[in-house]
């Protein structure tokens, strides 16, 4: 459907828009009012093995069952030593200690390391009983297979990993909504814990509306449009660990489209439509949204550019989100809004977990704006040699999704400002 800005025009009872709202929600506001609606909204949770845990949300604290490790061992190849015997060592005046064994990897030590004494000792080898501390091979100097001479002193812990010194048993190793990375699992598999708790992936279901639109995999007559917003918004969830249910192209007739966005209601956690949430003769997107019940709408229209006409519903626990046509403002307000709620419904903490990358860089144009809205301008980075880049606006219009393909990230200029100028700093978050 046309994705229409509503024309705001001067009431007796103040700045009102044709859909009669007071006023445009700022960003920041709307999207404390969904995330406030949601905070019950915490999926459900199931047990995993560690090798599917990849990308998952912990559903719990995970203390450590044991210290890692469970003893000090080598981090260096060399000599396990009493740093005494090698205090004051140096090449002008060094000192001599026996080899008295070896330690055998994947083994306890045998024997204990006496003074004036060493053992040979791999990295990753256990210390043996005696010693404190790893004198590095760089630091000896062969005398004969029994004797060498330190030229260097160590001191107590040098070189070694102790005891619990990694993680301490019954410390927290890592907390309810983090975020399981291959370092993580690593972690893990360390700590001999094999399976885990874990949040289920939130089910979203995603439709497009009008009678314009065709399948993108079909070759559009006059008059149509290729879907798009369907395969962007999927990918976009998927990223974010979701499972994704399309539910298609669905007509303007408000009784199919009522039907359909209430069966994926009842089969999903989000729900994403796009195309109905802007003004216009057949946008059936708010009436859908308040025959679903309460709470119905929360926020429709915010003080956004691009992006304004989203409206923000919630039925029954499932939070319903109208996207813009565009697919520009279709993608910054998943941004801003769907992103955070998939992350709190999925378990995590949007302000902790939601870190994006970002770079400084120098604003290559003036860049102006209107009072009252949050502007969103899409940059690509421009290197330059010892100095921080340059970001070049790429400037389109809404429906132009090659915008967002050319960009390498955007920056936002606040409700409080009329633009920024030329060789400002700006910063840019990054598109991944």
């Amino acid at each position: 459907m046309k994705d229409i800005q509503s024309e705001i025009v001067m009431t007796t009872d103040g700045l009102k828009d044709m859909l009669g709202r007071v006023s445009l929600t700022p960003v920041e506001k709307a999207r404390a009012i969904l995330l406030d609606a949601l905070r019950d909204s915490t999926g459900k949770t199931e047990r995993c093995s560690l090798s599917d845990a990849l990308d998952r949300i912990l559903a719990c604290d995970l203390l450590s069952p044991e210290d890692l490790p469970n003893h000090p061992r080598s981090t260096m190849d060399g000599f396990a030593v009493r740093a005494a015997d090698t205090f004051g060592a140096s090449s002008s005046t060094p000192c001599y200690l026996e080899i008295d064994g070896d330690v055998a990897m994947g083994q306890m030590p045998e024997g204990t390391v006496r003074q004036g004494q060493c053992f040979r000792i791999a990295t990753g080898g256990l210390l043996p009983d005696g010693s404190d501390a790893v004198l590095m091979f760089e630091h000896t100097i062969p005398v004969d297979e029994k004797m060498i001479e330190v030229v260097k002193s160590v001191g107590v812990g040098i070189n070694l990993i102790n005891w619990g010194e990694d993680i301490a048993k019954g410390s927290l190793a890592l907390a309810q909504g983090h975020l399981l990375r291959p370092q993580d699992m690593g972690l893990l598999a360390g700590l001999g814990i094999s399976e885990v708790d874990v949040y289920v992936k939130p089910k979203v279901g995603i439709l497009s509306t009008g009678d314009e639109i065709v399948p993108w995999t079909e070759s559009p007559p006059p008059g149509k449009i290729r879907d798009i917003n369907s395969i962007t918004l999927s990918g976009l969830c998927t990223r974010l660990g979701a499972t994704v249910t399309d539910y298609g192209i669905v007509t303007d007739s408000e009784e199919i489209f009522f039907a359909t966005v209430e069966r994926a209601c009842n089969e999903n956690d989000v729900v994403l439509f796009s195309g109905g949430s802007s003004v216009g003769m057949r946008d059936l997107g708010e009436r859908v949204i308040e025959k679903l019940g309460s709470p119905g709408i929360l926020v429709h229209g915010v003080a956004l550019k691009p992006g304004k006409p989203i409206i923000i519903g919630l039925s029954n626990g499932t939070a319903i989100f109208g996207l813009p046509g565009h697919p520009v403002s279709a993608m910054v307000c998943f941004e801003l809004f769907v992103d955070p709620a998939l992350q709190l419904i999925a378990g995590m903490s949007p302000s902790e977990n939601s870190l994006q990358a970002t770079v400084h860089a120098l604003l290559d144009r003036n860049i102006n704006s209107a009072a009252g809205r949050l502007d969103l301008v899409r940059v690509q980075l421009q290197q330059r040699k010892n100095d921080i880049p340059l970001a070049v606006p790429v400037l389109g219009k809404s429906g132009s999704i090659s915008t967002l393909s050319r960009a390498h990230g955007y920056f936002f200029i606040d409700e409080a400002s009329q633009g920024i100028n030329k060789d400002s700093q700006v910063m840019v978050h990054l598109l991944s």
